[in-house]
């Protein structure tokens, strides 16, 4: 595992589950990231650990851009919505369609919600064709299991850590819900 950006863990708060950690699984064939998700499903059927909110890239080779999907979690749930997602693939792999030379400058918003332009920039260079990636919001403690299961080797992971100022802002302008409606900057 690749730590991108560290701050302090958040300590937990009421107001919903903590989602202390943005991380990025790699994988070398398209269908890697879908088939991890399966595996975290499983592992979140047993109880064996929680994930706040998931999306999976697929890059078939010889597509143009990837294709991607949210996946929320087993209980039908997100801690996001898809405009998140949205924005967040939109400035890694259309924008960078549709300007010169690839050159790109990510919308500010993100390195405020604390993924900086050199996480985007790592990821960007990462998850090109043929290859997929699994995005997950979890605990240090989910990803600690999901590291340690034998099935889902063979991935590289890019994690950072979402201080409480970070986590508040995604879930503000991003939750799938209203659990901040009083926030103010």
């Amino acid at each position: 595992m690749t730590d991108s950006a560290v701050t302090v863990a958040p300590a937990a708060r009421s107001g919903g589950p903590i989602m202390n950690t943005f991380s990025v699984w790699t994988f070398d064939h398209p269908g890697g990231a879908a088939s991890a998700l399966r595996v975290i499903e499983r592992l979140q059927t047993r109880r064996r650990l929680a994930i706040d909110d998931a999306a999976v890239v697929s890059w078939p080779a010889g597509k143009h851009r990837p294709y991607s999907y949210q996946a929320g979690t087993i209980d039908g749930t997100a801690a996001l919505s898809g405009a998140f997602w949205g924005l967040l693939f939109g400035s890694l792999f259309l924008v960078p369609l549709a300007t010169p030379a690839g050159r790109t400058s990510p919308p500010a918003g993100l390195a405020r919600a604390g993924l900086p332009e050199d996480l985007l920039g790592q990821l960007r260079r990462t998850i090109t064709a043929g290859t997929s990636a699994l995005f997950l919001l979890a605990s240090q403690a989910a990803l600690d299991t999901i590291g340690a299961d034998d099935s889902i080797r063979g991935s590289d992971a890019v994690v950072t850590t979402l201080g409480d100022e970070h986590e508040q802002i995604l879930r503000h302008v991003f939750g799938a819900d209203d659990a901040y409606p009083d926030w103010t900057e």
